[in-house]
């Protein structure tokens, strides 16, 4: 049985993305590589975004060539969208590449392969519109307790900055009903916590005429026995209705969690961007969220040097996150992206400028990142266990999982293996400690609870091989919304 592996660069939608791919290869025959093996099949899941993850791929189709000599039969797959974005231009730069497939055809991908292994040359194969809606395609998750659904697919904006919606396409919604099914089978088979994922997800609805549809679609997601935690990503600020809001506020397994994207706090930039909102329309959003979920943790995205940006701009930037208290926020220096219009706009930023100021975002962010943990030392909270055990010191184990809100959790756990909690658990813990990106509960355990997710994640142990074997490299959130 030929094995593969699946290695992603990007946000959640790729990742999402990489848990199709595993599944049709697998229900196609293959099988998830073990760990520390080279597999038969590597497949990369790229992104487009940034100027990095191209040189990161490229990077490591280098380093595999030699390998794929030594090995007859391996086979390399680029997908994603890199893929959709450079086309034949990756078969160029790395010809001993198999297969290049785009965001519209994953499924294509056991027959591309078979197809380029049959007639002994590289196969190309963009799909320029979705032909079916990807939720059909097999599935193969990372995780037993935890999963992604998918709203949308897709993307109407027009930033200035983001290639995203030339490579997805126009935004694509999926019926509630069809989500909502997905959902419950998700549930049926121990999965506890969902995040509904769209490039846009408040503009959720629109495509069959029901503005209202994504708070519709979190309350239903309300009414689902044994469905813990519902969150959800990205939203875009022009479009984020009180409705919505309000859904959060009053649906229980909703977390009290919002990521909301700034990109910048300068009006002038904001413009530039093509951003259909002002600093003072973002900062009343997240008024009118912690007025109605006062305990609500917000994060952000934001950009660094992008075209024409002056001092001014960028001190105006610091102004709104001094204003917006976030707990945590995702900061990227702007890269060009051939084919936005951003890329050819005059007074590009120098790179020492823009180094010279994201050094100060990112300390900024940290104070007060830190400052909003310090306000949870002696609360107690709920904690879902996560994947893997923290480190270990002469007195105890550590596990760590997330808050309602999101946050990082380190939990002081029994050193004996039957008293802890496994990953899918839940369980209260006081805060003793907050550090800038996460918190410690030292105190240990008040109250854990064996859960059908944690069940499922104990099945899975038994059962290895249905886990796909895999590397997230870089997790940006969600298409820069």
């Amino acid at each position: 049985m030929r094995t593969y592996e699946v290695i992603t660069y990007g946000c959640q939608m790729n990742v999402h993305d990489s848990e199709r791919i595993a599944g049709v290869l697998t229900d196609a025959g293959y099988a998830p590589a073990d760990p520390g093996t080279q597999a038969d099949v590597v497949v990369f899941n790229t992104c487009a975004v940034r100027e990095n993850a191209d040189n990161r791929l490229y990077g490591n189709l280098g380093h595999l060539a030699p390998v794929k000599l030594a090995h007859p039969g391996m086979q390399i797959a680029v997908g994603g969208c890199m893929a959709q974005k450079d086309r034949q231009v990756v078969v160029d730069k790395a010809p001993w590449v198999d297969v290049v497939f785009g965001t519209n055809n994953l499924g294509s991908l056991p027959v591309l392969l078979e197809r380029a292994r049959v007639e002994a040359e590289a196969q190309v194969e963009i799909l320029e519109s979705l032909e079916r809606f990807p939720s059909t395609l097999p599935t193969r998750r990372d995780s037993a307790y935890a999963a992604w659904v998918s709203v949308s697919v897709g993307c109407n904006n027009t930033c200035t900055f983001c290639i995203v919606p030339a490579l997805r396409g126009k935004e694509s919604d999926r019926r509630p009903g069809d989500i909502l099914a997905e959902v419950r089978a998700l549930v049926d088979e121990g999965v506890q916590e969902i995040t509904l994922l769209g490039q846009n997800v408040n503009s959720y609805g629109v495509e069959f005429g029901d503005r209202g549809a994504f708070a519709k679609l979190l309350r239903a997601c309300g009414g689902i026995d044994g469905l813990e935690r519902v969150r959800f990503t990205s939203p875009h600020p022009a479009a984020f209705t009180d409705d919505v809001i309000a859904a959060m506020a009053e649906t229980p397994n909703v977390m009290p969690s919002l990521h909301m994207p700034l990109q910048s706090g300068s009006d002038t930039v904001l413009k530039a961007m093509r951003r259909s909102y002002r600093s003072e329309k973002f900062l009343g959003i997240l008024d009118r969220v912690r007025a109605a979920i006062p305990h609500a943790a917000i994060t952000t995205d934001i950009i660094v040097g992008f075209p024409g940006e002056t001092e001014d701009d960028f001190a105006a930037t610091l102004d709104v996150v001094r204003a917006s208290r976030f707990s945590a926020a995702f900061t990227f220096q702007y890269s060009i992206r051939p084919g936005t219009p951003a890329a050819t706009m005059p007074d590009q930023v120098p790179k020492e400028v823009v180094q010279e100021r994201y050094e100060r975002l990112v300390d900024l962010v940290g104070e007060i990142a830190w400052a909003e943990n310090q306000k949870v030392e002696g609360q107690r909270v709920e904690v879902l266990f996560a994947n893997g055990e923290g480190r270990k010191d002469a007195a105890t184990h550590r596990m760590s999982g997330r808050a309602r809100d999101n946050r990082l959790v380190h939990v002081a756990v029994p050193e004996a293996a039957q008293d802890r909690p496994r990953p899918g658990d839940l369980a209260d813990v006081v805060i003793s400690y907050a550090a800038p990106h996460h918190l410690n509960a030292d105190g240990g355990l008040l109250d854990l609870r064996r859960t059908r997710g944690g069940d499922a994640w104990a099945a899975r142990q038994s059962a290895p091989q249905a886990v796909p074997a895999g590397t997230v490299l870089g997790m940006p959130t969600l298409a820069r919304n």
